[in-house]
């Protein structure tokens, strides 16, 4: 540190601990998250996420940054510019960096018309961070993950969603599990698969709904295919499917759609 308490040195143990941490191994290891940029840490902090430690870099402030930042709890520690961006995910960093501990919410006790999606092998944190932030904004439930896909806390799903992961239950589980807890409590399996026999839009898609969407180049599994009520988007042109986050967010705002209409 220089005199005035900034962190300086790319050698300080909480810059090597911050570039660990980038990692999935040493977050689960740790059981912490990393959260960067002003809108993603001002929405875990409104649902509730306890920041251990916060880092900041004035220099490298936004306007929204610099108004957030008074407002942020956790242990304050600011890095030089050069320490930041060795630790930042991001080409143009705010200056804003959380560590938290990893969020283990409950799925909620389902309504009637609880609605929920569930996610199967996704890799790419950019599909499973926009998938959370259509599903937030759709009114869905919750969101349940399975298998070893993208860490739905990870620090790129994070920033995909805009925080929205912060916004509803996220909850990792494994598949029988998952598929136990669904019928258990009367959801209908709505699997998006391309050789399904019937249109979403014509599907009921009201009452306990839980979406299921699995990776582009792999699908689902038999398991999951062989849902209640398969669904498939048209495909007209050339193409043979749709990015997953495309056809979520099309299924999603079909399910409410349809329940604006039976409840007036």
């Amino acid at each position: 540190m220089t005199g005035e308490g900034v962190i300086t040195s790319l050698q300080n143990p909480h810059v090597k601990r911050l570039a660990r941490l980038r990692g999935r191994r040493d977050r689960d290891r740790e059981g912490v998250i990393l959260i960067e940029g002003a809108r993603e840490l001002s929405r875990a902090v409104a649902a509730g996420v306890a920041l251990q430690t916060l880092y900041l870099c004035p220099p490298l402030f936004s306007p929204e940054a610099r108004e957030v930042a008074p407002s942020l709890p956790g242990t304050p520690v600011h890095l030089s510019r050069e320490a930041f961006e060795k630790v930042s995910g991001r080409e143009n960093p705010d200056g804003l960096l959380g560590v938290a501990p990893t969020p283990a919410p409950p799925l909620p006790d389902p309504s009637g018309d609880a609605l929920l999606v569930v996610l199967h092998g996704l890799e790419k944190p950019g599909n499973v961070g926009a998938i959370l932030r259509t599903a937030d904004a759709a009114g869905a439930s919750g969101v349940i993950v399975l298998g070893r896909g993208a860490d739905p806390y990870g620090p790129n799903v994070i920033r995909a969603s805009q925080g929205s992961v912060f916004s509803l239950p996220v909850v990792a589980l494994e598949e029988g599990e998952a598929l136990e807890w669904l019928a258990g409590r009367g959801f209908t399996r709505v699997a998006c698969t391309p050789d399904a026999p019937q249109v979403y839009w014509d599907a009921p898609l009201t009452g306990r709904v839980a979406l299921v969407l699995g990776a582009e180049h792999e699908g689902l599994p038999p398991e999951w295919r062989a849902a209640e009520l398969p669904v498939r988007v048209p495909m007209h042109g050339a193409a043979d499917s749709l990015n997953v986050a495309t056809a979520a967010a099309l299924v999603l705002y079909e399910c409410l759609r349809q329940r604006r209409t039976v409840g007036g």
